[in-house]
């Protein structure tokens, strides 16, 4: 159900939830503040209980409300990727409430780079924001897929399609030697050349939302293609091609050239595309190179999160 930005700004303060836009997928957001309604989020999605949420904020002022511990460094991040899509886990007030953090004694926490968003959290206060996604599917960058998953059950602000469509690289500041706990858009060398010090990939932490449980998944059963055998493709699957060149790109296959933002952009819709026309299977040629950019880190680390073991 579409509504307009003072009757999503209203339902918020009620306790109720609303999906909203943000620059990398919809999120489903409630009153960070209200345990009530952020029980809401995971009866809403199906979502794990032990899965921590974001806290999206408007303003570093907001930042403080929920931390008391934060480092220098956490500012200077956030003075040059805030707004965008980078979360910085950090240690949490005794306040944060405890189905916001799955228990944990850090709190995720990042400024979405997107105007309804931001106006909506500005007039709110903080919301807890995790993908508007019925847990388990990929996650939302239409508002059509909010309507495939809830139907009028979940009303949503359209700020149509979201413009990197792959979740927020999570940063944990909580400790030291800081790590990343999930790709995104912005890079760990980039977030290196601004601390000055090198930045590596954590393994699995209860830390991050999005890395431990299965997600991002369609029901297409999604593999990496062996390109030794393209040319005997599969009428009933769909085929994903981004680099390999090929004399005749078949009827059932998609070539993004290159263009890695258009992919990611495009990713989580060709998975739900595939299960509305009932394909079995999902081939991607596998990158050859994870280091040519972030969002190609990115890419391949939602892909493997969803390819069929």
């Amino acid at each position: 159900m579409k509504i307009e930005l003072d009757k999503a700004c209203e339902l918020i303060k009620q306790g109720k939830l609303v999906a909203i836009p943000t620059e990398t997928v919809y999120g489903l957001a409630a009153d960070a503040k209200n345990a009530l309604a952020v029980q809401k989020i995971f009866k809403k999605k199906g979502r794990p209980a032990d899965n921590p949420l974001i806290v999206h904020i408007s303003s570093l002022k907001q930042m403080e409300d929920f931390s008391d511990e934060i480092p220098e460094d956490a500012y200077r991040l956030a003075g040059k990727f805030w707004p965008g899509p980078l979360t910085l886990v950090l240690k949490r007030k005794n306040e944060v409430l405890d189905i916001v953090t799955a228990g944990l004694d850090t709190v995720a926490i990042r400024m979405p780079d997107h105007p309804i968003a931001l106006k909506l959290i500005e007039e709110t206060g903080p919301v807890t924001a995790p993908s508007a996604n019925r847990s388990g599917k990929p996650s939302p960058t239409k508002v059509e897929h909010i309507v495939q998953d809830y139907g009028d059950s979940l009303p949503y602000l359209d700020g149509g399609p979201t413009n990197i469509g792959i979740e927020s690289t999570v940063l944990d500041l909580s400790e030291k030697p800081y790590r990343v706990l999930r790709p995104g858009n912005i890079s760990s060398d980039e977030i290196s050349e601004i601390l000055g010090e090198e930045i590596k990939r954590a393994n699995k932490s209860r830390k991050s939302p999005g890395t431990r449980h299965s997600h991002y998944k369609p029901k297409a059963s999604v593999h990496w293609l062996d390109l030794v055998h393209t040319d005997n493709l599969d009428p009933n699957a769909f085929y994903i091609f981004h680099n390999t060149e090929l004399e005749k790109l078949p009827s059932n296959a998609i070539h993004f050239h290159g263009d890695y933002s258009l992919f990611a952009r495009s990713l989580y819709d060709l998975y739900r595309t595939a299960d509305l026309e009932k394909l079995s299977s999902i081939y991607i040629e596998p990158f050859s190179n994870l280091s040519d950019s972030p969002i190609i880190s990115a890419l391949f680390n939602r892909i493997e999160h969803s390819v069929s073991q």
